[in-house]
């Protein structure tokens, strides 16, 4: 066994990577043994990929539990409650969640890439750049909380869930602060390859939700608000633990106290934080306007619940590919710094791979349990029906959220942000919602119309043309890009 170099020994003794690194990929072998060398190199980039999706995986589905929690007891409080938490949660918070969470991501390229660079002492300065960015959007974005009743009247709600909807979105604003603060330290640990730790803190804190959420909505029966108010605790404490953990000892390279530095060079930061946002709310922005447009229809309420329910399950198992975009956006941004092209390249590909396999699985559960899942939120036979019949629908989504995540997680680990945005606005808003309302409401297919148009107009198209762009990728010279900017970084 071959080994580690002696910049991998230095990483290892400060405690940066947590596990031994493996043998060089670039060792050479004889001819007849490449299915040996194959075998061997796919199960050392899988082992890298794991180590952070694995956790990754953990810690999404945790604090996506902790929405589901919340919709789960308040869907058993009344059909208009759970409509109205699903409208605060899914589209107030919705839209400003995925407009945060894609700035936030500016730092996978960043982060990462200094990581791979060894530039560690720039990662806390990211982190707190992405805290004062992160804070001004949440301070313009405020009023959308504050005036979320009107808005909803406007786009069609009906009077009823428009104004709990509302009473819910205000008491979520501290929710909404705690997005500025949390992402930012999330990529930075994650770039830092300390998954396990964020994986460990959201199952401490989903247990801690949970309890919370019951002693609230059960024992003191404060109703839909002690359920909001829950969520906001539960939040925070997730931000005041990782922070503790990242400035009390556990970052010492990355994190060396509050900088000046952090306001130089804000321009550059806010250009790739914004191409950032627009590149995955828009994505993010898609699947609440279904939401939204399911008011159009007969039966609106119950349409909303029934929807709401395939996309919490669609959101759920999302967590698995989202944990992939972040594994890929880590591996490829670590090794385009070190100046590796072609190990980006190869990751991609093992990448993929395994997020697809689990897609098919997931895909068959749901066909094997279409009239079972819907279960979970909701005992009105009316909307079991409906979940029901969208069911195969729900299982393509997914099976399609398998890929495209994952190629989207090489466009941030590479700093192709203002390019995805643009497929994805033409692909979703200029293909995809106009062959949603034309199929759901000028054909009267209803919700699936309005679904089905929606993911073969849009996401279809997008995973076409990004998996496209990601064949046709020069690796070498995105590399050499990479290298250049980080050896004369400050």
């Amino acid at each position: 066994m071959m080994k580690n170099t002696t910049e991998d020994k230095q990483e290892l003794n400060h405690g940066l990577l947590l596990h031994e690194q493996p043998p060089s990929l670039s060792t050479h072998v004889a001819e007849d043994d490449n299915s040996n060398y194959d075998k061997k190199r796919f199960w050392i980039e899988s082992k890298k990929l794991w180590y952070i999706v694995g956790p990754s995986i953990f810690s999404r589905v945790a604090t996506f539990t902790m929405n589901v929690v919340t919709q789960a007891f308040a869907g058993h409080l009344g059909d208009v409650e759970l409509a109205a938490i699903t409208i605060s949660t899914g589209v107030i918070v919705g839209f400003n969640f995925g407009l945060l969470l894609g700035m936030a991501s500016a730092l996978e390229t960043l982060c990462g890439q200094a990581f791979g660079a060894k530039r560690y002492n720039m990662i806390g300065i990211y982190m707190q750049r992405s805290w004062i960015v992160l804070l001004a959007c949440c301070i313009v974005t405020l009023p959308l909380y504050i005036y979320a009743t009107p808005i909803l009247k406007l786009l069609g709600q009906t009077d009823e869930v428009a104004e709990l909807s509302g009473v819910a979105a205000l008491w979520l604003i501290p929710q909404h602060f705690s997005f500025a603060f949390l992402f930012p330290v999330q990529r930075a640990l994650q770039s830092q390859l300390k998954t396990p730790v964020l994986a460990w803190v959201s199952l401490v804190i989903l247990v801690i939700h949970i309890l919370i959420t019951w002693l609230f909505a059960n024992v003191f029966q404060f109703g839909i608000v002690g359920t909001v108010v829950a969520l906001d605790i539960s939040w925070w404490l997730n931000f005041v633990a990782l922070f503790s953990y990242t400035v009390l000892g556990g970052c010492p390279l990355t994190w060396s106290g509050f900088s000046m530095q952090a306001f130089s060079g804000l321009w550059e930061f806010v250009k790739l934080s914004a191409a950032s946002g627009v590149m995955l709310c828009l994505e993010n922005w898609y699947y609440r306007i279904l939401i939204l447009m399911t008011a159009f229809l007969k039966n609106a309420t119950i349409a909303v619940d029934a929807v709401s329910i395939c996309m919490n399950i669609n959101g759920w198992e999302m967590m698995i590919p989202l944990a992939f975009f972040a594994g890929i956006g880590v591996r490829v941004s670590n090794e385009l710094g070190a100046g590796n092209g072609k190990g980006a390249k190869y990751a991609t590909i093992v990448a993929v791979l395994h997020s697809t396999v689990i897609g098919l699985v997931f895909c068959v559960l749901i066909m094997a349990f279409h009239n079972k899942f819907a279960l979970i939120f909701s005992s009105s036979t009316v909307v079991l029906e409906a979940v029901e019949n969208m069911a195969w629908l729900l299982a393509f989504t997914i099976l399609l959220n398998s890929i495209q995540p994952v190629i989207s997680g090489v466009a941030v680990g590479s700093g192709w942000q203002s390019w995805v945005a643009y497929i994805n606005l033409g692909s979703y808003y200029l293909v995809g919602v106009p062959v949603g309302v034309i199929l759901g409401l000028v054909f009267h297919l209803g919700v699936e119309g309005i679904w089905g148009g929606m993911i073969f107009g849009g996401t279809l198209l997008q995973t076409i043309i990004l998996g496209v762009l990601t064949i046709r990728c020069d690796w070498d010279k995105e590399a050499k890009k990479a290298v250049a900017k980080y050896s004369n970084a400050t």
